[in-house]
């Protein structure tokens, strides 16, 4: 897949007008794929226990991912 390399954003963090210009552009194009569907409400379905859950599997690459994450908040 093709990808679309921009120009770099400034050190100062800031947003400049040509780049929030490219996002909003991006986010037009963008919208009509996120296609809104109204569905009737959910039932309320009671919380499964943990004991209960079975048949979950991790691939290993991800649990290494997710372990060498920071906690949240450090």
């Amino acid at each position: 897949m093709p990808q679309h390399l921009g120009p770099a954003l400034p050190a100062t963090g800031a947003i400049e007008p040509e780049y929030l210009e490219e996002l909003r552009g991006d986010g037009a194009r963008m919208a009509p794929h996120w296609a809104v569907t109204v569905s009737p409400p959910a039932r309320h379905v009671s919380p499964v226990a943990a004991s209960r859950i079975r048949g979950i599997s991790v691939p290993a690459a991800s649990a290494d991912l997710l372990a060498g994450m920071s906690d949240y908040g450090d």
